[in-house]
């Protein structure tokens, strides 16, 4: 109950703004740059991006939901809501490979298609055991034991491909805010220590743990030993405001402040979401809210040395949960998706 009351009030669900165009412009036709340089955190094997001076891409799946909406809404002669729903389907989005299935097979064909296409594959590993505190997205792996197995083959899948992997959203938050059992905590840093390590294993793979978002874990502090306990020395570094609301500033911010506390670690932003900051109503802000907009589109030029990317780690128009009018977690909801890109293209014109 603890656990769930906390929940509430935080997650789910840079000091500057990128250094591209204007928001219209950047949703429209992108914003791409050279893959920041710098040293990953304390004791991390060097960073696997392109070489300096290569332009870093992010695959775009041609398949995805999104993409599949706007051929219906073409077909159904809805073209000026197939044109607004491109700013979503045309982007970059990570991939979530099922925890219910070896995620051999999805990983592999997501990695195939992007080093066909000379580009970066985003991913996320999210089957932790115990995850979600039993909340929306329950579920995960059945023991430590079955997600070794399942990281194992999710990074042999990768193999010599070039990959981002977000390493298990909320794992790390929920062992401080006291939502994870405490019978469970041990157990889960040394999964992600592991996973980390395997995936680690691959030789153009990055690996960034979850570090929740500035609501939620207000004072960075308190992530420190547990992301350390974690493997965040051999991580590539943190994931903030993943499938959250908070703003680039905000995350920036507060990103800064936790690298400061880990030698210098660098972290991605999840900026899908955010463009018009988080919800201020009090009943599950993180849970499908109104109003919310596209945040910065993919980038891996950030203007900020310690920021490696800006991401659309949650995808959007994909649902957090059966609430107001949503389907089931992680289930594509075309109406909410349209709602955010025509927040973003209004915000913008």
């Amino acid at each position: 109950m603890y656990g769930r009351l906390i929940s509430l009030f935080r997650r789910r669900s840079p000091l500057r703004p990128a250094l591209c165009s204007p928001l219209l412009a950047a949703l429209l036709l992108g914003c791409s740059g050279d893959s920041p340089a710098g040293a990953p955190g304390d004791g991390a094997s060097a960073a696997t991006a392109p070489a300096a001076g290569v332009e870093e891409r992010f695959w775009v799946d041609p398949d995805s939901p999104a993409a599949r909406q706007v051929a219906r809404w073409e077909e159904a002669g809805r073209s000026g809501d197939a044109r607004t729903l491109r700013l979503i389907s045309e982007r970059p989005l990570a991939f979530w490979p099922s925890g219910h299935r070896d995620p051999a097979a999805q990983v592999r064909r997501i990695t195939s298609a992007a080093a066909a296409d000379g580009s970066t594959a985003v991913l996320v590993a999210y089957n932790i055991p115990h995850r979600d505190c039993g909340q929306y997205s329950e579920g995960g792996a059945g023991d430590a034991a079955a997600y070794r197995r399942w990281i194992g083959a999710f990074a042999e899948a990768i193999g010599e491909a070039h990959a981002l992997v977000v390493l298990e959203p909320d794992a790390v938050p929920h062992t401080a805010d006291g939502c994870t059992a405490s019978m469970y905590v041990d157990e889960r840093y040394r999964a992600l220590a592991e996973a980390v390590e395997r995936l680690k294993a691959q030789p153009h793979t990055r690996v960034y743990l979850d570090a929740g978002n500035p609501s939620w874990i207000e004072d960075p502090a308190l992530l420190t030993d547990p992301l350390r306990r974690s493997g965040i020395a051999r991580a590539d570094g943190f994931a903030l405001n993943v499938s959250n609301f908070q703003t680039l500033q905000d995350s920036a911010e507060y990103g800064h402040r936790l690298s400061a506390l880990l030698d210098g670690a660098h972290f991605v932003v999840d900026t899908s979401r955010n463009g018009n900051g988080p919800w201020e109503g009090v009943d599950e802000p993180w849970c499908n809210p109104p109003g919310r907009a596209l945040g910065e589109p993919p980038t891996a030029h950030t203007g900020d040395p310690l920021i490696d990317a800006y991401l659309w780690i949650k995808r959007p128009g994909e649902s957090d949960g059966e609430c107001r009018g949503g389907p089931p977690a992680g289930t594509w909801w075309p109406e909410y998706g349209l709602a955010l890109a025509e927040a973003a293209a209004g915000r913008a014109s």
